[in-house]
């Protein structure tokens, strides 16, 4: 099934890399027009530029997803270019310092995961659902979750309560909304290919090792895997689908 978002408006956080940039490349490919942020100018540029070859109308702007004048900022700057917005794919995300349990964490840290991966979350929610709204014609939103948010992860506390978290604002956005047509989901994704993860596995490079090993499909994802699981759920082909934690993972929530 070839996804189809001709007409559609997608904003898409953390657009510089990984996950983000997958995303906003394959929404422009399926013929929607790309909103793109992230704190990463240069990387933002970077695929704005892959966007727009990929034939996409888009465009891209710096933008904190833990300040709320800025997420409110984009999201009218996003309505402004393209006059609407149907979409959003909230994947911008931090992984924070990773090995140490949670008596030896610094509070800093969890402080700083918190303020992007779930803050950052709600906050983008909190502006998108609102122009939904306006719109009166319903959307849909999709968090990036995480494997992470299903199960426990030792020595990443603050992101597996980040991740937990971000389900819970879905569930609660998907029971709020249902009746205005706005759809809310969320995407768990396993080990995937990004800088985030190989960054995760110069700091505990004994899980690099044994993470394909351990994926029962015998590899690591692909960010285009999970741009395809984004755009499904953005797409009209899952117009029954809210509330839902969609692991994307090679089974590895499934062990």
């Amino acid at each position: 099934m070839n996804v189809k978002l001709e007409g559609k408006v997608i904003l898409v956080t953390g657009g510089a890399s990984g996950m983000g940039r997958a995303t906003s490349i394959a929404a422009a490919r399926a013929g929607a027009k790309v909103a793109i942020c992230d704190v990463d100018g240069k990387g933002g540029e970077e695929t704005l530029g892959m966007t727009l070859a990929a034939g996409g109308d888009a465009f891209f702007s710096a933008c904190d997803v833990s300040a709320a004048a800025q997420v409110e900022a984009f999201v009218n700057q996003t309505v402004k270019k393209f006059g609407r917005l149907d979409c959003a794919a909230n994947i911008a995300g931090i992984e924070g310092k990773w090995g140490d349990n949670i008596a030896d964490a610094p509070e800093s840290n969890f402080d700083r995961v918190i303020a992007v991966n779930l803050k950052g979350v709600w906050l983008c929610m909190k502006y998108e659902i609102a122009q939904m709204l306006k719109q009166g014609s319903g959307g849909s939103v999709v968090n990036l979750a995480s494997a992470a948010g299903l199960v426990a992860n030792p020595g990443s506390a603050a992101y597996g309560a980040s991740k937990h978290g971000v389900i819970g604002l879905t569930r609660t956005g998907a029971l709020e909304y249902a009746r205005q047509k706005i759809r809310v989901n969320a995407v768990c994704p396993g080990a995937i290919e990004t800088p985030m993860l190989s960054r995760i596995f110069e700091v505990v490079p004994q899980r690099g090792a044994r993470m394909a090993e351990i994926e029962p499909v015998g590899r690591l994802g692909t960010p285009d895997e999970i741009a395809a699981a984004v755009l499904w759920l953005c797409s009209d082909d899952s117009s029954f689908v809210t509330g839902a934690a969609l692991a994307v993972d090679g089974g590895l929530t499934a062990m």
